[in-house]
């Protein structure tokens, strides 16, 4: 079993790089996982997919996810994370967090007074950050954007 602490890697700032972000087909029929209609074989509006994962442009920024950690929350080694600094980092959240300097993705959990960084995956303990000095919060994540 591969078991590899999932890290964050900084990509970039959520502003597009010409201040522009390409739109994209959006069809407004929603897709069955049935028999295709031929019938909703038509484009309704454009999608800017930069609009719908990014909320806040000014506080939000992409990582990519490394490792294992986190895939029971669905993030997967290599996932295109999107991170939100404006939204408060509350318990129960996904957050990127530097420890001592090394940026990780946890869950936030916040119980009997303490403070801790927690996996999706049994085969990693949880860390506890109650009176840890060198932690920093970054952000909270809002979208995890993987191959399938």
């Amino acid at each position: 079993m591969n078991t590899k602490e999932t890290k964050a890697i900084f990509i970039g700032s959520a502003a597009p790089v010409d201040g522009n972000a390409a739109a994209l087909p959006l069809y407004l029929s929603p897709v069955k996982a049935g028999f295709p209609s031929p019938a909703d074989d038509y484009v309704e509006d454009k999608l800017n997919l930069h609009t719908h994962l990014v909320r806040n442009e000014a506080a939000t920024f992409f990582l990519h996810a490394s490792g294992d950690s986190m895939t029971g929350a669905g993030i997967f080694d290599g996932d295109l994370l999107v991170v939100d600094r404006s939204i408060p980092a509350e318990h129960n959240r996904i957050v990127i967090a530097a420890i001592d300097g090394e940026l990780t993705v946890k869950r936030l959990i916040r119980h009997n007074g303490k403070t801790y960084l927690a996996p999706e995956n049994p085969d990693y303990p949880k860390i506890d950050i109650t009176n840890r000095e060198y932690v920093h919060i970054w952000g909270v994540v809002t979208y995890a954007v993987h191959k399938v």
